[in-house]
């Protein structure tokens, strides 16, 4: 029984046909290809959904518009009154006609239109 076990044993240890035995590099590139391709689709899936939601970000700021309601970054509401390159005059309180003006970037969306200006459709 002993020398059936060191048959197999030797058997396992030769490669078949008289080939040499696998190098280490082709054990290290077995190891490291499953983590690279795994890396590369992680590195796709994250930057592909940062591109989008940039993109996404440049067309509703280039498409701002007057009488557009809008939160910017700091979490004012207001209607765009004006725009005018990057800048863009919101009011911010209907009662006292307060307006501020606002770089384009600090808008952070845009909610829908102004109720007076559907009212008017």
């Amino acid at each position: 029984m002993m020398q059936f076990w060191l048959l197999l044993a030797q058997a396992t240890t030769q490669p078949a046909g008289g080939q040499p035995p696998p190098q280490p590099a082709d054990a290290f590139w077995r190891f490291m290809m499953p983590l690279l391709l795994a890396l590369a689709v992680f590195y796709f899936i994250l930057f592909r959904g940062q591109r989008k939601e940039r993109h996404r970000t440049r067309q509703m700021l280039e498409a701002l518009k007057r009488n557009d309601r809008v939160q910017t970054i700091g979490g004012m509401y207001g209607t765009v009154v004006d725009v005018r390159g990057n800048e863009v005059l919101l009011k911010v309180d209907e009662a006292s006609n307060v307006k501020v003006r606002f770089h384009r970037s600090a808008i952070k969306e845009v909610l829908s239109e102004a109720p007076a200006a559907e009212e008017k459709k």
